[in-house]
């Protein structure tokens, strides 16, 4: 087997078991706790947005920087969504205090 096909095959091996790991953590945490877990979400998809800027930007073939592109857009707008939804569901509970009741 070459270095690139076996590169392709840990990295779909660890796609995979971050999916199924990820859909169990998530999948187990009580609605209380969704909005900091969101909060810690967003800063992983940051983090993403990172890892897949330098992946695009190394630019080492085709396929390469077309996923690349593919998880920064996806990253960008999982993390620009998770702000907008948190900061609204925060305004919710600002409302409370302002209104006096």
């Amino acid at each position: 087997m070459s270095p690139v096909e076996t590169q392709t095959i840990y990295g779909m091996y660890v796609f995979m078991l971050s999916a199924i790991i990820g859909y169990y953590v998530i999948h187990k945490v009580p609605a209380l706790l969704h909005t900091p877990l969101m909060a810690a979400t967003n800063a992983i998809s940051a983090i993403a947005v990172v890892g897949a800027l330098l992946v695009t930007g190394g630019s080492q073939s085709t396929a390469t920087t077309i996923i690349g592109t593919i998880a920064i857009a996806s990253a960008v707008t999982n993390v620009v969504g998770g702000f907008l939804i948190t900061d609204r569901m925060l305004k919710m509970f600002n409302s409370r205090k302002k209104g006096g009741k």
